[in-house]
């Protein structure tokens, strides 16, 4: 039975730092995938990028981008997904084999404005691969589905346990 476990957990709690440290962690394993990150201007948010874990990066969202989609006062290049997020797990979905395993951050209002993206994740769940994906704490259709999915472990992100998760992560999906 593969692994599939979502993080769950407010934003700013330290979801995509156990992602990539989760990454960074892994010996045995080449995990592939993508995280995002903010971007910010001064103090102020002003949008977020997405970076493959092989190093591609490019924004996502940005409050300069006219959209559509818009999710709150970002505008979202759907192409980001489309060029990097999904040929980064494509491969995965398409030829799955035996201790695959792809990590994703995350899958949120952003990310999910992309149904070819929300198909790309069905279809990993599908192809018996290890996923780990990042998920956020407020209701949504789709990711309330996957929560209670046969076989999806929810583990909580809090700021006492997110120091220690990526280490123990990395030793349960190597052992």
């Amino acid at each position: 039975m593969p692994t599939r476990i979502l993080l769950e957990g407010r934003p700013g709690i330290g979801k995509t730092t156990a992602v990539r440290r989760l990454a960074s962690l892994l010996h045995t394993r080449t995990p592939v995938g993508f995280t995002t990150e903010e971007i910010r201007k001064g103090t102020a948010r002003v949008g977020f990028a997405l970076e493959t874990l092989d190093g591609r990066r490019a924004v996502l969202a940005h409050a300069a981008f006219p959209g559509p989609p818009r999710v709150g006062r970002y505008g979202v290049d759907l192409r980001v997904m489309e060029e990097l997020a999904l040929s980064a797990i494509a491969p995965l979905s398409r030829n799955p084999v035996p201790g695959d395993l792809a990590l994703i951050d995350e899958l949120g209002r952003m990310e999910l404005s992309s149904s070819a993206f929300r198909e790309a994740v069905e279809e990993l769940l599908a192809a018996g691969i290890d996923l780990v994906a990042t998920v956020h704490a407020h209701h949504d259709p789709f990711t309330d589905a996957l929560k209670r999915r046969a076989g999806i472990e929810l583990v909580q992100v809090t700021a006492q346990n997110r120091d220690a998760l990526p280490g123990k992560l990395a030793a349960r999906l190597e052992a």
